[in-house]
């Protein structure tokens, strides 16, 4: 096998970026450019990247995938959590290589809801899209946010009005192609004041390919004062693709943001998930599932950031391992000095699967005043052995029994989900790995 020789930074050039873009986007992008030319690639030096290597991955070999495909892909693969039958008649988008298809809006529209790409968006409204892009996540907040900024040739667009509430869902699907590409995208999110809606989308690539792909996304969410919004976030990746990841939300005044988490897919995964309360009142309630097998390699670093008093966070993450696979889960709640009287919470339980599988769980806090309530918590574990005996002795098979324990173990976060049949189809998706 012959060596990959190790770079320092992405081996993109500014001729691959997209071209003929809104004046905005253009500003927009060339900023992302200036700031990826002095990220360098991270190491295990830096500590956010201490449990996460990128040596053996040949980032030389890729090419930009953005636009430069001509061949259309299939719209939904069937590995989707978020398949067709679900989708059929909602508002949604499917964003892959090639485009970005938006359909079953006409009706949202008719109440001042904007769900479109974001090429759309800069072209029509770019004043809204000014108030959210690059303001919450950063380029400069890593070398995979600023590539996402500076190449990403499509993305998602959801502005919810003043007072409206969507009380149906909206989905977004983004495919990466793999096959030695590199995908970028961002999904950008802003809710007015009193407005609401419940939004889920789904990253996932075709089927299983031999050659390593790059996937890079950024994901902004604005929360108006009163405003309240349920996500759900899915990655369900082949085992081929690396994936790389900056979200953060900013929640105003009284504002309240759930959003949950589940990942099944990916060699390897790096994603940072970070809440900025900045309004009195603001409130958060985070939950992840995740499941990993073979060499998978999976890390969250999550913060929660309380900058006003009276804000509220709860946080847990949850996941198994089998074979393997190693998962890094790395917590901050983080109260500023102002920020009296706030209660913030985080947790992290873990179940290994087998011998050969890790769980490095991390949890942290930065307090800097003493009229708070911050509590947090991780455990890492095997099967309880009585709760396998009960069963057993019960008359239930041992592969019935211990997928009846994963399933309990999972049971608080899955039922998080916004819609129950998504929380079925992930759970099938695990029962599925469990068995094969």
């Amino acid at each position: 096998m012959a060596r990959i020789k190790p770079v320092r930074r992405l081996p993109f050039t500014r001729e691959m970026m997209p071209s003929d873009q809104a004046p905005l986007l253009r500003d927009y992008r060339s900023a992302a450019w200036e700031a990826l030319q002095e990220l360098p690639l991270p190491t295990a030096k830096d500590e956010a990247w201490r449990r996460t290597s990128l040596a053996g991955f040949d980032f030389s070999a890729l090419q930009v995938a953005n636009g430069k495909l001509g061949k259309k892909v299939p719209a939904i693969p069937s590995t989707a959590i978020l398949g067709p039958d679900l989708l059929a008649g909602k508002p949604h988008a499917v964003l892959q290589a090639s485009g970005i298809e938006i359909k079953g809006t006409s009706h949202l529209e008719k109440e001042g809801v904007i769900f479109c790409s974001l090429t759309e968006a800069a072209r029509e409204h770019p004043r809204l899209l000014e108030k959210i892009l690059g303001k919450i996540v950063s380029p400069q907040e890593g070398v995979f946010a600023a590539a996402a900024g500076a190449f990403s040739q499509q993305g998602i667009f959801l502005y919810i009005p003043e007072g409206v509430t969507v009380e149906e869902p909206i989905f977004g699907l983004a495919i990466t192609p793999g096959g030695k590409t590199a995908h970028f995208f961002q999904t950008v999110i802003y809710l007015e004041e009193s407005s609401s809606a419940i939004y889920l989308q789904e990253t996932l690539s075709l089927e299983e390919r031999d050659e390593a792909s790059l996937s890079g996304e950024n994901l902004e969410i604005h929360i108006g004062p009163n405003a309240r919004l349920q996500i759900a976030e899915l990655q369900n990746y082949g085992k081929e693709v690396w994936s790389f990841g900056h979200k953060k939300a900013r929640v105003e005044r009284d504002g309240y943001l759930e959003w949950e988490i589940g990942a099944l897919g990916s060699g390897l995964s790096k994603h940072f998930v970070s809440v900025d309360l900045i309004g009195a009142g603001a409130e958060t309630r985070v939950s992840g599932s995740f499941f990993t097998d073979g060499k998978q390699h999976l890390t969250y670093n999550t913060l929660q950031r309380h900058l006003a008093p009276r804000t509220t966070s709860d946080l847990i993450f949850k996941g198994a391992l089998k074979g393997s696979s190693h998962t890094v889960w790395r917590g901050m709640i983080y109260v500023a000095e102002g920020a009296q009287f706030v209660d913030g919470y985080q947790a992290n339980r873990n179940l290994v699967l087998d011998p050969a599988a890790r769980s490095d769980s991390i949890p942290g806090l930065e307090i800097l005043n003493n009229e708070v309530r911050c509590t947090h918590g991780s455990t890492v574990g095997k099967i309880d052995e009585e709760q396998l005996f009960y069963l057993l002795s019960r008359g239930i098979p041992p592969k019935e029994a211990e997928q009846l324990i994963i399933q309990g173990f999972f049971h608080d976060t899955i039922s998080r989900f916004s819609l129950p049949e998504i929380g079925e189809s992930f759970w099938d998706k695990i029962k599925e790995r469990l068995l094969g």
